[in-house]
Order: structure tokens, then C-alpha cells, then sequence
């Protein structure tokens, strides 16, 4: 994530899951990238115990462990604070599908979270945060085995896939679409999402049954 741009210091958290055995592992609380060793990861069981490890988890751990719990196909999840893609979420705005690069990734919006309430910062807020996340797509009718990354309003960005290469993927894919998103309205601030045939036409050749992008 650092060499990418997603990251500074010790900003963001990545995770891996073993649906097998029950566990997560995911990167200590406050360690700079640049330090950290296999033996640093904290691995925590789906009770949100910590059972292999001698650090503090990320504080995120359990946002992590909600999204587990209720996107099973999620291998990984990475949380960054981008900078784009941070300040469309401090914008407390989805990201407008303007263009076929967007399209290529995903045939819709990028979602925005609502704003969380009071009452819900004072309960379980890392926690509330992945209901945060979770409620969104179920409110909106979206999958996240297709959707895999959103805002969180006022905080920063989540994506997940299969395997935690794919997610740091993800993660840079969104910083770079919230950065054109950004542009495009700084040129023509009347922009207007892409027609609804080149959206499909560019999500499916790459997605579809019969997609044709890449090597067999």
C-alpha cells in the first residue's frame, strides 16, 4: 500500500481470512509499514479473540470482522485514508460513474455511506462502522461480490475481494476513479454519468459470461 500512494505512516489496515479454521489476520495497531514482519500480524478468531500474537489488532478489527461476517465471499478487506477517495468520502458523496475506466471496474457508483448517528458513534463504533457499510449495500440493493469497495461518509475507504492482492487492487483502482471523478468535475462541472450502453458494454467485456478482455 505504501508504494502504491494509498498510505502514509501508519494510516489504513489490510486483513486476510481462513474461513476454515475460523480466523483473520490483520496488520498491528499503530506499526509503520516499513517496520512490520510476518510475526507482527494479529490473528483474531470470528468472536473478535485474539488467538495468535503478541500486538494490539488495528482498531478496525472489528469493522473487518462485521464485513466477514456478512460478505462471504471476502477473502480480504483493506481500508486506506487516500487521499481522493478520503475526500469524496468527507464529501459524504457516491462517486459518479463518468467514464468507461470506471465501468471497466464496476457498473455502478461507488457508493457513500449515510453519516453515522450519535448513537451509534457511542455504541460499538468500529463495529458500527462495517453495519455502516453493510446497511448501505442493503439498502441500495447491492452486491458486494460485484461492488467491492465504498466510502464511509466523513471517514475513508473500504474494499475487499477473493485474496488480498486483489483488495490492495481494489483499493488503488478506487483511489484513481474518486482522482478522475475529482478532474472531470473540475473541467465541466455539468458533467453527466456515462450512457448506460457503454457502461455495460465496457463492465461485460471484461465481467460478462462472454468477456473477452485479457489472456485465456
Amino acid at each position: 500500500m505504501p508504494r502504491q500512494g494509498l498510505v502514509i505512516y501508519t494510516f489504513g489496515n489490510v486483513s486476510c481470512i481462513d474461513r476454515i479454521s475460523g480466523v483473520y489476520a490483520i496488520k498491528p495497531s499503530g506499526v509503520e509499514y516499513g517496520k512490520m514482519r510476518w510475526r507482527d500480524m494479529v490473528v483474531i478468531d470470528m468472536d473478535g479473540k485474539i488467538v495468535d500474537g503478541g500486538l494490539k489488532p488495528s482498531s478496525d478489527s472489528r469493522t473487518h470482522l462485521v464485513l466477514y461476517q456478512n460478505f462471504p465471499a471476502a477473502g480480504s478487506i483493506v481500508h486506506t485514508h487516500s487521499t481522493y477517495a478520503a475526500a469524496w468520502a468527507q464529501s459524504l458523496r457516491d462517486v459518479p460513474l463518468y467514464g468507461t475506466t470506471h465501468a471497466d471496474h464496476l457498473p455502478a457508483d461507488i457508493p457513500c455511506t449515510e453519516l453515522m448517528p450519535d448513537e451509534r458513534i457511542v455504541n460499538d463504533y468500529e463495529a458500527e462502522t462495517g453495519m455502516q457499510i453493510v446497511d448501505c449495500f442493503k439498502k441500495r440493493g447491492l452486491r458486494p461480490e460485484e461492488i467491492q469497495m465504498t466510502l464511509v461518509a466523513g471517514h475513508g475507504p473500504f474494499t475487499w475481494a477473493g485474496n488480498a492482492a486483489q483488495a490492495v487492487y481494489n483499493a488503488r483502482i478506487l483511489e484513481e476513479l474518486c482522482r478522475m471523478a475529482f478532474l472531470t468535475e473540475q473541467i465541466n462541472p455539468e458533467a453527466t454519468r456515462l450512457k448506460k450502453s457503454l457502461v455495460e458494454k465496457h463492465y461485460n467485456r471484461k465481467h460478462g459470461v462472454n468477456a473477452y478482455y485479457g489472456q485465456k
